[in-house]
């Protein structure tokens, strides 16, 4: 049997709990530095699985500092603090030497997002190579769909790059298909939430949802 679908959990806010029925459940916890504020390092402190530190821009979604190079700061100092790997967009400035300093003491993900709709196949799957060649330990490319095939295009992309990890699927309510299908698919991951209203994108579902739609179609180990 392929190996159990892996989710990542997202931290939207400092006052989250982990419903200990879903701790199990979850292989990966996402800190949203951008979305939590000033008190991320305290929420860091309830966590017990390894951690992805992301520190979102607002061009792609996300409420990150104006100011580049203190965004990118907060995301080195996570490391420090305990951070096993690092999202950092393919637009950040110097993204190269950024990669660098991340990869000394974590795993570096960069990612894209397109948070208006889906771009054609081939410019997704340049995407993922200039984040290959940028030095990439996971490729992560999020868009939005705006019709069924826009889920098709992202399992189509993870099956183009077998021999790298990555994470594919689309936002919004059409694109819930590629969530739930993407690590089934090849992808390294999917995200969820642990309760409604603590998403960190739309159409996210939550861990229990997923890993029941997993147990049901005899995805689980």
């Amino acid at each position: 049997m392929p190996e159990r679908p892996k989710i990542c959990a997202v931290i939207v806010s400092e006052d989250f709990t982990v419903p200990p029925d879903a701790l199990p459940l979850v292989d990966l916890f996402e800190v949203r530095i951008d979305l939590i504020g000033a008190a991320w390092k305290e929420a860091i402190k309830k966590l017990n699985h390894p951690w992805l530190a992301t520190n979102r821009t607002p061009v792609e979604g996300g409420r990150g500092e104006a100011d580049e190079e203190e965004r990118v700061s907060r995301l080195l100092e996570a490391i420090e603090l305990g951070a096993s790997m690092v999202d950092i967009e393919l637009s950040t400035r110097r993204l190269k030497k950024v990669v660098l300093e991340i990869k000394q003491k974590a795993s570096c993900l960069i990612s894209f997002h397109d948070i208006v709709g889906t771009p054609p196949y081939p410019r997704l799957a340049d995407i993922v190579a200039r984040q290959i060649d940028a030095g990439a330990d996971i490729c992560k490319v999020v868009t939005t769909a705006t019709g069924f095939e826009d889920n098709l295009t992202m399992l189509r992309l993870i099956k183009a790059f077998p021999q790298t990890k990555i994470v594919a699927l689309t936002m919004g309510p059409l694109g819930m298909l590629s969530r739930i299908l993407s690590p089934l698919a090849g992808a390294y991951f999917t995200y969820a939430s642990f309760s409604r209203g603590k998403e960190s994108a739309p159409g996210q579902m939550t861990v229990a949802e997923l890993r029941e739609i997993y147990r049901t179609v005899g995805a689980e180990k």
